[in-house]
């Protein structure tokens, strides 16, 4: 999310932090470009005003203008601005589920996404927070929409409210709130109906339902990509029934992203969530301060390290950092990590957290470094036997023609897996000689075993992490490699994480 805004505020701070001393007039012309960017980027002209405004003020003091670094301390003020607008007065809340059952209102226009998020949220309150949850679908007016909460409901592995036909909105709530209190359920999510446009008859019966239900939380779920009518949304909605926060949806999309920065600003309401994609785990947490990361280049190391605890087992890392320490590596391990990379979020994702890495995630795509080489090299060793890829070295010409013609490539598809292999496992043997093995599992497994806890590392040592995984470090959820390397396409001195690198390097 935020890729244009980011790549045009990371061309105006690349030329301010490679000037010696600023003068006023840099300033000006820096918070010109940015306000270019930010209105480019759908931010409302009140917010984009105001942002300068705070920027420029602080940006013009003797005390930046004789700093040692100014540009970079500019770019610290944005940084701050940022997470201000995006923040408000204080950081969101976490949902009220203390009371069960706590009734969440879902409401929203048509097509915003309410349905998928809602079993989102759903399935996110069970697996993390283990809560007996209940979906409920009100929309009697478009086809099927409750088969779908069904539906989505048996995938996550929730309850859905039986369906009867006939029943109005109300109705089908007073119901829910009964089935939520026998049944015994922490949480009773009701999926509202919506419109393609706000009218009173929309506004009416969520009035009803909300005073029927009388929901702990009414979140407002708006499409990231609808630009500037999103925060018209929400100022109605909050003008007629009163939301609690609000969840952006497709935000992994090409919208720009504006609508986030204003939304808080212009309605004073948090937003919660953001959706980025179609999958039921493609759900975040809204960080105000991880965004402002992301949107400044910066990475949002934090966000890599949970994604790492969600998909990869403490066991299953100390078992192979300990493989690795003894300079062993094969094919199952390799593929074990490319399989690890998807799950974290693929290349792009991945990419994208890392510090300074989310601007060249287009010449990245360009040169080839994608999720669909990755699976590419994955069915390349799914063609091999279990005794070549225990041993690769066995792969002579007439093996690798069977094995390239099973996963549908070409021989030269295969060397070239090959020889990342071999660099890999190279570099496997001298970390392990030098230590440097046993110290990265003490740093990503932590003393006790069990992968770090983000929330709770101090600034020094998410630096001292970021450090750690742009060099590759292959203890924290699979990212392979140490050292650098360049692709074809990208920036002259922007390198990689040699298994980044390696592994797509073309021809």
């Amino acid at each position: 999310m935020f890729e244009s805004l980011s790549e045009r505020l990371g061309g105006v701070f690349d030329r301010l932090t490679k000037q010696g001393a600023l003068t006023e007039a840099d300033v000006v012309s820096a918070m010109r470009e940015v306000r270019i960017a930010l209105l480019e980027a759908d931010v409302s002209l009140p917010v984009a005003r105001e942002f300068i405004k705070r920027v420029q003020e602080k940006a013009t003091g003797s005390a930046v203008t004789k700093s040692i670094t100014p540009g970079q301390m500019v770019v610290k003020f944005v940084h701050d601005e940022l997470v201000r607008t995006l923040q408000g007065d204080g950081p969101a809340d976490a949902l009220k589920i203390d009371n069960s059952p706590a009734t969440i209102l879902m409401v929203g226009l048509q097509g915003s996404g309410k349905t998928t998020t809602t079993a989102k949220l759903a399935k996110r309150l069970k697996d993390r927070n283990g809560k007996r949850v209940l979906l409920a679908s009100l929309d009697t007016q478009r086809p099927a929409a409750m088969e779908q909460l069904a539906i989505l409901a048996g995938q996550v592995g929730v309850d859905s409210l039986p369906i009867v036909k006939g029943e109005t909105a109300v109705q089908i709530a007073k119901r829910a709130k009964t089935q939520a209190s026998l049944g015994g359920y922490d949480v009773l999510f009701l999926d509202t109906a919506g419109r393609l446009h706000i009218d009173e008859v929309l506004m009416d019966e969520v009035q009803a339902v909300r005073d029927i239900a009388g929901p702990r939380e009414v979140l407002l779920v708006v499409d990231g990509l609808t630009g500037q009518d999103a925060v018209n949304v929400a100022t109605e909605f909050d003008g007629k029934v009163g939301i609690s926060g609000v969840v952006l949806t497709r935000m992994d999309g090409d919208g720009r992203g504006g609508a986030a920065l204003s939304m808080r600003a212009v309605t004073g309401k948090p937003i919660r969530f953001v959706g980025l994609g179609e999958k039921m785990d493609a759900i975040e947490v809204f960080d105000a301060e991880r965004v402002a990361g992301r949107i400044l280049g910066m990475g949002d190391i934090v966000a890599l390290v949970e994604r790492a605890q969600e998909t990869f087992e403490a066991e299953q890392a100390e078992r192979m950092a300990k493989r690795f320490a003894k300079g062993l590596f094969n094919m199952n391990d390799l593929k074990m990590q490319l399989d690890q990379m998807l799950k974290m979020g693929g290349m792009q994702g991945l990419m994208g957290m890392l510090p300074g890495m989310a601007k060249h995630q287009a010449a990245a795509a360009e040169a080839g470094l994608d999720d669909s080489m990755l699976k590419r090299q994955i069915a390349l060793i799914n063609s091999m036997t279990k005794k070549e890829r225990a041993n690769p070295d066995m792969l002579q010409a007439s093996r690798k023609k069977r094995i390239a013609a099973g996963a549908g490539l070409e021989v030269q598809d295969l060397n070239r897996l090959l020889k990342q292999h071999k660099q890999m496992a190279d570099m496997m043997k001298k970390m392990g000689k030098g230590g440097m093995m046993k110290n990265m599992i003490k740093q990503f497994l932590g003393k006790g075993g069990g992968m770090p806890d983000p929330s709770k590392m101090s600034p020094e040592q998410l630096a001292e992490l970021a450090k750690g995984v742009q060099q590759g470090a292959g203890g924290m959820g699979g990212l392979p490699g140490l050292g650098g390397g360049s692709l074809p396409g990208m920036p002259r001195g922007v390198t990689l994480p040699a298994g980044l690198s390696g592994m797509m390097r073309k021809k």
